[in-house]
């Protein structure tokens, strides 16, 4: 076997409590694709889900011997921003794990914390080799080489050097797949080689909101990209860091912004292949799917046509939703939308997103969505640097005012890669110790503290506006009417599952 793709588990790091039912469980979108990139050069290639599985580190590590891999790759992102970093913990867990009982097999890390922070991962005794960007072009001349001497001609990497491999070394960038290539350097995902149960995709589920607060329709689920990257470049955010080309230190995702596309015949062919796994849960993971109409509507015209009886979701900005393709969205089965509404006060929007937010009616945008029977996740964050209890309150208002079908409340974190977290090196700003604590829901997390407030006051008052949003009559009440008593009564199981919070002296 050339390569085996490892997807590590930090679920309970992660999630707490809540990773037992309520957490998605996403197949590992990077390592498919990766997977069948290699494969279109004739490597042979597999995957080994340890989440999905369930495996403990002795039997992952049997599993990997059986397997006898040239080269074991931890291909380390997430279902949602922030975890490309928490997960590194669970990966760097077992990696160690498989460095102290098997001292020669080649172990490499790809990935968005990698991406940010290459250096800082390479220098794990566990890590031999990492990858820069996507890794694309980099994976398959690595498959090319001897894992050895050669390593120095291979751009894109890191390694290490010396007797005691203390010395690390970083190559010259490699490219990332452009726009014309997309089709043909990243052919499709390798569904085949998925784990499953009694039939495929069925150890994955999709997020407890996306199939109506209904535990039994959740899955068998996937997730696809119709593009990659974003045209926006907000402060918060680190999404753009996997198109690094520059090894410079000063560089965050803000650099590299930019999206390309698969074809919609591409689209079509992965959403074709799902329909026939009988898949009918899908998440499309683009940060901006909601964008470009070129890509967008051949898509949801030819789902459409195909009359595939879908349950999708998708992201979309509060400005880039366009009314008269809402109705098309939601006859090819886009029955969730999800707005980064980000916060209430429009100064601090501003501030966070470069000014890159127009002027509009948040509640108007709702409204539309709404009257075309959309259902609305709407994303908030509190604890941006000019954030204070009044301008939290205000964010915090607007989520009870617009009362949408589900809403993500999360604290503020300076995410490695991002262009928050540069700024808080070059301000000397307390930034997490570990792994966890970028964790969002996680018992170590610890936020970013804003000019006014402590990382204590932000996280306690995320954590209350969470229970006060959830436990709403009004909120419960909507839930009730559009989804179910049960869906109701699942609601009110899922606010049962306090988080314990370090900072918090919990």
């Amino acid at each position: 076997m050339d390569i085996l793709f490892i997807n590590s588990s930090s679920a309970l790091q992660a999630y707490q409590s809540l990773s037992e039912n309520f957490s998605a469980i996403e197949p590992p979108t990077w390592s498919l694709l990766l997977a069948e990139s290699c494969r279109s050069k004739n490597f042979s290639v597999s995957i080994l889900d340890c989440d999905a599985e369930k495996l403990s580190h002795f039997e992952s590590l049997r599993r990997i011997e059986e397997i006898n891999p040239k080269l074991l790759l931890f291909v380390v992102y997430g279902q949602n921003p922030n975890s490309g970093t928490i997960n590194m913990s669970g990966a760097l867990s077992l990696a160690n794990f498989i460095r102290e009982n098997n001292k020669k097999i080649k172990i490499a890390f790809v990935g968005s914390h990698t991406s940010a922070l290459p250096y800082e991962v390479l220098r794990n005794d566990c890590v031999d080799i990492i990858l820069v960007n996507e890794g694309v072009y980099a994976l398959h001349n690595l498959l090319r080489s001897n894992l050895d001497d050669d390593l120095k001609k291979i751009k894109g990497i890191g390694y290490k050097v010396g007797k005691e491999k203390k010395t690390l070394i970083l190559n010259q960038p490699e490219r990332i797949v452009p726009q014309h290539r997309m089709d043909i350097d990243l052919p499709g995902y390798a569904w085949d080689l998925l784990p499953y149960k009694k039939k495929p995709l069925d150890l994955y589920r999709a997020h407890f909101w996306h199939a109506n607060f209904s535990y039994e329709k959740r899955t068998p689920f996937a997730a696809i990209y119709t593009s990659l990257g974003c045209n926006f470049a907000c402060n918060f955010c680190m999404i753009n860091i996997v198109n690094r080309v520059n090894h410079e230190d000063d560089i965050d995702a803000s650099h590299f912004s930019g999206m390309r596309f698969w074809s919609p015949e591409w689209v079509s062919r992965e959403i074709s292949k799902l329909v026939k796994l009988d898949v009918r849960t899908l998440r499309i993971s683009d940060e901006m799917f909601f964008l470009n109409r070129k890509f967008y509507e051949p898509i949801l015209i030819d789902i459409v046509s195909k009359n595939y009886d879908l349950n999708m979701w998708a992201y979309s900005r509060v400005d880039t939703v366009k009314e008269r393709y809402l109705d098309l969205f939601k006859r090819a089965g886009v029955n969730w939308l999800a707005l980064g509404i980000e916060a209430g006060n429009q100064t601090v929007r501003q501030e966070v997103s470069k000014g890159s937010f127009k002027e509009i009616n948040i509640r108007d945008v709702c409204k539309k969505i709404n009257s075309s029977n959309i259902n609305i996740i709407s994303n908030y964050i509190f604890g941006f640097p000019e954030d204070n209890f009044d301008t939290m309150n205000e964010t915090l208002d607007l989520a009870i005012e617009l009362n949408t079908e589900m809403a993500n409340m999360y604290p503020c974190q300076a995410l490695p890669g991002s262009p928050l977290y540069s700024d808080a090196k070059k301000n000397a700003i307390p930034l997490p110790e570990s792994y966890e604590a970028f964790g969002f829901l996680s018992y170590e997390c610890k936020p970013l503290p804003t000019k006014f407030l402590s990382s204590a006051e932000v996280l306690k008052f995320r954590d209350d506006a969470w229970i006060k949003y959830f436990t709403s009559t009004k909120y419960l009440k909507l839930v009730e009417s559009k989804f179910g008593i049960s869906q109701r009564e699942n609601v009110e199981s899922m606010t049962k599952h306090k988080l314990k919070r370090k900072i918090l002296g919990d």
